[in-house]
């Protein structure tokens, strides 16, 4: 791997990095909407089956319909950005491909054909299965695109947090040793609970908006009434819960992957009974001088609120970026390695790996004895294997501009639309929605691309905040990639941008057209 390195242009690596970008953010346009409607169709469905009243089957129909169109669009853009996993990063893929591979192999055998199979009974089994059948369809294909999250989630969670595995130096390869432990990884679990919930608020604020242009219009309002009404109840009941699943996440994080912690606050320097920073003045361009700043300035900060997010003590502590540079000692007593320690220790690793394969495999009489050695100091510094691969430990801090503002940008969207959906319900409630301000319609439309805003710049933290690891003290990301001239990446990458864009656009239009055309009406 490291005489792979020595080949790699540095263009290769940011334009592989840049394409992969691409495809996941345009990709994680349509899956959360997809998600979301999926809750909103069945909640409908339901009121159908109990009722009896077609009215809700129309209802349950045109979102259906436009969940169907947002389907296709999620599909596409995934397929692809999973065959990019071995075309960009092969090196990646061929590392941990025995354990990466299995979650995403489960989610396309199980859950990806378990949703194809309800969604066409869903569509074309209104008339030709029982009513209780197709309710049970509806719910099924958004379960099965729930658990085809759950699988693609616990992929990314691994990387984050590698567990259930070992490295075999005879293969050069992590073999999965617990797929338990993979599976049901606690940062599995809260970043798949993080992230769906998230999902369901969008599907929320479009149902919202989408109801609001029509009491704009004059139009459908009973249909945009009870539509607004389990729209923003769902909505409510999941920012909140995004709300919760976000602390608990932040709790992980701070275990786990403490510099991304650090890089979302702009924390330099930490200690105890750490506040939690509304606004700070971080320069949005420039990684800052942390090492000479004792912290950003004009600082407004909540006191204790960041002990207690990230130790569930006010009096907690929490590492900053030059404790976690420079080795620091936990309250536990437990000592911290600096990053100049850690990178001997994995260069330690890559030359006993490499003896190792010498002594075993370099002549036909390898001595036993010298083998288990350098097996047994490659196990001792295992755990710092990938730090062998930095070259200076500057490149272990992210860049914080993007962490400390998407960061921010997600938890205020957040709370804005808790309060927006309060307002709704309020106006629902208590008051006419029908006979609402216009400026509420006009506030539900604006809604839409700030939740997205804010959607994508959770991942934006998730990911950013990860770097320079494509596995967390693992694998970095510059020795990831694939063996590819950097002109092959670039050209590929500016016609996904043009695939990608164009996609977004047809499906833009062909979702206005179908709310233009409104819901179809069954007579009773």
């Amino acid at each position: 791997m490291s005489n792979i390195l020595l080949t790699i242009d540095t263009s290769t690596i940011e334009w592989s990095r840049a394409q992969f970008a691409l495809t996941a953010i345009y990709h994680w346009l349509f899956v959360p909407l997809t998600l979301g409607l999926a809750v909103i169709m069945g909640i409908m469905e339901t009121c159908y089956y109990r009722t009896k009243d077609t009215f809700w089957k129309d209802a349950a129909k045109f979102w259906q319909k436009l969940f169907g169109i947002n389907f296709a669009m999620g599909v596409a853009t995934g397929i692809i950005l999973e065959f990019e996993f071995g075309t960009n990063w092969s090196n990646y893929s061929w590392l941990v491909g025995d354990i990466f591979g299995a979650p995403l192999a489960i989610e396309g055998i199980v859950a990806f054909f378990m949703e194809s199979t309800f969604v066409a009974v869903m569509f074309f089994g209104w008339k030709k299965v029982s009513a209780g059948f197709h309710l049970a369809s509806t719910w099924l294909t958004g379960l099965g695109a729930t658990i085809s999250a759950w699988w693609i989630l616990v992929a990314n969670a691994w990387m984050q947090y590698p567990v259930g595995c070992e490295f075999n130096p005879d293969t050069m390869r992590n073999e999965m040793v617990s797929f338990a432990e993979v599976a049901l990884s606690p940062f599995a679990i809260d970043k798949f609970c993080h992230t769906v919930i998230s999902a369901w608020i969008i599907g929320a604020v479009f149902t919202v908006a989408v109801s609001c242009w029509y009491l704009l219009k004059g139009r459908e309002k009973k249909l945009a009434l009870e539509s607004i009404k389990i729209g923003a109840i769902v909505g409510l009941v999941a920012s909140v819960g995004a709300a919760l699943t976000g602390h608990h996440s932040a709790f992980r994080v701070a275990e786990v992957q403490p510099m991304k912690l650090a890089a979302m606050e702009a924390l330099y320097n930490g200690g105890t009974d750490q506040s939690l920073t509304a606004i700070a003045l971080v320069n949005p361009f420039a990684q800052p001088d942390y090492e000479n700043e004792a912290e950003a300035p004009l600082k407004i900060a909540v006191p204790y609120a960041l002990s207690i997010l990230a130790t569930n003590d006010p009096h907690g502590y929490v590492p900053g970026i030059n404790d976690i540079l420079n080795g620091y000692t936990k309250p536990d007593g437990t000592v911290e390695l600096s990053a100049d320690e850690k990178i001997e220790r994995g260069k330690k690793a890559i030359e006993a790996l490499a003896a190792y394969r010498q002594a075993k495999y370099g002549s036909s009489d390898g001595d036993a004895s010298v083998v288990a050695y350098h097996l047994e100091v490659l196990k001792e510094n295992m755990p710092y294997f990938g730090y062998g691969y930095i070259r200076d430990k500057s490149e272990l801090v992210p860049f914080v501009p993007v962490n400390f503002y998407a960061f921010r940008i997600m938890v205020g969207v957040g709370c804005l639309l808790i309060l927006f959906f309060m307002v709704v319900l309020f106006f629902v409630y208590k008051k006419d929605i029908t006979a609402a301000p216009k400026w509420l319609y006009w506030s539900a439309l604006a809604m839409i691309p700030l939740a997205y805003i804010a959607s994508e710049s959770g991942w934006l933290v998730a990911e950013f905040g990860r770097q320079p690891w494509t596995i967390q003290d693992m694998l970095p990301t510059w020795a990831s990639v694939s063996n590819l001239h950097s002109s092959s990446v670039m050209l590929t990458f500016f016609i996904f941008l043009i695939l990608f864009t164009t996609m977004l656009a047809v499906e833009i239009n062909i979702l206005v057209k179908q709310i233009k055309k409104g819901p179809e009406h069954e007579n009773n």
